[in-house]
């Protein structure tokens, strides 16, 4: 399958990249789910301890020697993203997945477990009942169903938000825009079509960075950097590129793809081989054994050889044309790639994934 990556059009700076300090953070913690109906984990000692942790913060201590009973608990962990500008008392959602043995989390509950950032601070704290969208069943015969994961779940508006993150967003006097995809063309035409709204306001760092001079105050910057959002920029053209995924047969190629001239020849040849022994029986009284003759048939045939003749700087279209006229499958089209690029007829990068 051959698809086709159009030219690129006009698209809004906040969809080509992001400003320096607005960005999500990845939050992560430990914590027990309970209520489950006996699918969770087996007596693993890390998960004993947690619970006798979890009891202790209720102020229940567990004698010595007393393991509590963990069928019906598992041991988790907790992701979330804390969006930026995250307020303390604000929800995030929140996923759990087990790390033991436990077949299902359905019907369970998330005791109160914190969730720490990348510097080992508490930034939220996560409890509430999971929504499992996986279902897991067996028999007693050892025969099982799965539908889904029913080991992963979530909860909506699971974790509240204890504490902020820093940005910076108000401290200086530029802000930098860092682009998705670096690419000096598509920074310069951001930086014009910027300071056409704000004269003298961007200006490049680098194929990735802008900087903007920026009004101190929140409310002005805000506003200004909605407006430059908002402003509509053409991205550069991609670099010739063809993807190939060997493994489902899809090719994709962009619009700067171009082609040397160049003839392709495609053919297949096939070759059967028909076996059909024959019994050979020996003549009365000769002493003689039964034995097998071989009898082999080999054929040979060609199949559909055709040549297309691609022109100098062929396009994207001329080039689809004419590898559909080859009338040739995944397998094929991708080694017809691979020779145009060796043969140096293919101006583009070869991905194979």
């Amino acid at each position: 399958m051959i698809v086709v990556a159009t030219p690129a059009e006009a698209q809004r700076v906040r969809d080509l990249g992001t400003f320096d300090g607005v960005r999500p953070n990845q939050l992560t913690g430990y914590g027990i789910v309970v209520g489950l109906d006996g699918t969770g984990d087996d007596n693993f000692e890390y998960v004993t301890e947690a619970m006798r942790g979890t009891a202790g913060r209720m102020g229940l201590t567990l004698p010595p020697g007393v393991s509590p009973g963990l069928r019906n608990a598992a041991a988790v962990i907790i992701t979330a993203e804390l969006p930026a500008f995250a307020k303390p008392g604000q929800t995030i959602d929140v996923t759990v997945s087990t790390i033991g043995r436990a077949r299902s989390l359905r019907g369970g509950s998330l005791v109160l477990a914190p969730l720490i950032g990348a510097d080992g601070q508490i930034y939220a704290m996560a409890q509430g009942n999971l929504a499992v969208g996986g279902l897991g069943v067996s028999g007693r015969d050892g025969s099982q169903l799965t539908v889904n994961v029913p080991t992963v779940g979530r909860i909506a508006d699971g974790a509240t938000v204890e504490r902020d993150v820093a940005t910076g967003f108000t401290d200086n006097g530029e802000l930098r825009f860092n682009l998705h995809n670096a690419d000096f063309q598509t920074a310069a035409r951001m930086r014009d079509a910027i300071n056409v709204r704000f004269p003298g306001a961007a200006r490049i760092i680098d194929g990735v960075t802008l900087s903007i001079v920026m009004p101190f105050g929140s409310d002005v910057r805000s506003e200004m950097i909605a407006e430059i959002e908002m402003i509509e920029v053409t991205p550069a053209e991609s670099p010739a590129r063809v993807i190939v995924n060997s493994r489902t047969g899809t090719v994709v190629i962009n619009s700067a793809v171009r082609l040397y001239p160049a003839a392709i020849s495609h053919g297949r040849l096939i070759v059967r081989i028909n076996e059909d022994p024959a019994i050979i029986q020996p003549a009365p009284f000769s002493r003689g054994v039964t034995a097998q003759e071989e009898a082999s048939e080999i054929t040979l045939e060609e199949e559909g050889s055709r040549v297309a003749l691609m022109q100098g700087g062929a396009n994207l279209s001329e080039v689809v044309d004419a590898l559909n006229m080859l009338g040739v499958g995944a397998s094929d089209l991708v080694v017809i790639l691979e020779a145009l690029k060796q043969a140096g007829a293919l101006q583009a990068e070869m991905v194979v994934l």
